[in-house]
């Protein structure tokens, strides 16, 4: 059974694409929290409110998961420039451990932002 070899080179390509992914994450959270605000100023039911503030609340929390994931990928980046550095392409065990473990993470937060999208979608139809 052959091993699969991991190339610093593609490590880079997939963070690059991730970093990509999560700016606009970070450029659609503003253009919902504008949306929000929008709303907010139409309502004074406390029902409505109350759930607008959710969606607020979970937008907080997007943003601080997006900064720490971009932390986390110019740590690994780091990590690939010192192997680059002595002319070794590929990352040892540890580091594509890591590397897997963080793919897992963006995938499942893709599935998290996508279904808060959805219901703020659903939102926006009730309260424009």
């Amino acid at each position: 059974m052959e091993k699969e070899v991991i190339y610093n080179s593609s490590m880079h390509f997939e963070h690059q694409q991730w970093k990509g992914e999560l700016a606009f994450w970070k450029d659609e959270l503003k253009f919902f929290e504008n949306r929000l605000s929008e709303i907010v100023t139409r309502w004074t039911n406390k029902d409505v409110l109350s759930q607008l503030e959710h969606y607020q609340n979970e937008f907080i929390l997007h943003h601080e998961t997006i900064e720490n994931m971009l932390e986390d990928i110019e740590e690994h980046e780091t990590r690939i420039a010192g192997q680059s550095k002595k002319n070794v392409d590929v990352l040892d065990i540890k580091f594509v451990k890591i590397h897997d473990v963080f793919r897992n993470r963006i995938e499942n937060q893709r599935h998290i932002y996508s279904e808060l999208k959805k219901t703020f979608f659903r939102s926006l139809e009730k309260y424009m």
